[in-house]
């Protein structure tokens, strides 16, 4: 079984705008890639669970979504990160949807656990809100941080979560 690092995308992996959901609105934390494809090479399967209400609100279509999703890949490859669009489970439903996908329930989670054969147990979580590390627990994920928004990881929180990853 493959151990994962969940992340959340706004907010930890890029700069939340608030409904990011265009190219030009999305600026990468800085040093996310690089902790990224320290993790992985430390054997970490990177997976990404992001809320994204907007479309559910219709400020945004599934369209968007997907060629932002498609752009930030690439840059993530192009940095040496190994991602696929299957490595990236998106919650497009509004608050009052009742669906067991929108964080802090734990579907996208159970979803790349089944996809992955993911070892919940050893896996981490990133996220910046109550509702990322609520789902993580819910999923049963080991190993939850959370970090402020929009802040980069620091020096000394990379080199604890590194230490514990090869624990």
């Amino acid at each position: 079984m493959k151990r994962a690092l969940f992340l959340d995308r706004d907010g930890v992996i890029n700069v939340d705008h608030g409904y990011v959901s265009r190219i030009e609105d999305f600026e990468f934390i800085d040093g996310i890639l690089d902790f990224i494809k320290t993790a992985q090479a430390n054997g970490y399967l990177l997976i990404i669970v992001t809320n994204q209400s907007g479309i559910g609100r219709g400020y945004y279509s599934s369209e968007d979504f997907e060629r932002l999703t498609d752009w930030m890949l690439k840059k993530m490859q192009d940095a040496g990160v190994v991602i696929d669009r299957s490595q990236v489970f998106h919650c497009p439903h509004d608050p009052d949807s009742g669906c067991d996908c929108r964080k802090p329930m734990p579907g996208m989670f159970k979803a790349a656990q089944e996809r992955f054969g993911i070892d919940m147990e050893n896996s981490w979580m990133i996220g910046d809100k109550p509702s990322d590390i609520e789902a993580a627990e819910n999923a049963g994920v080991g190993h939850t941080l959370r970090i402020e928004t929009n802040r980069p990881l620091s020096g000394n929180i990379k080199k604890m979560l590194l230490k514990g990853m090869n624990a």
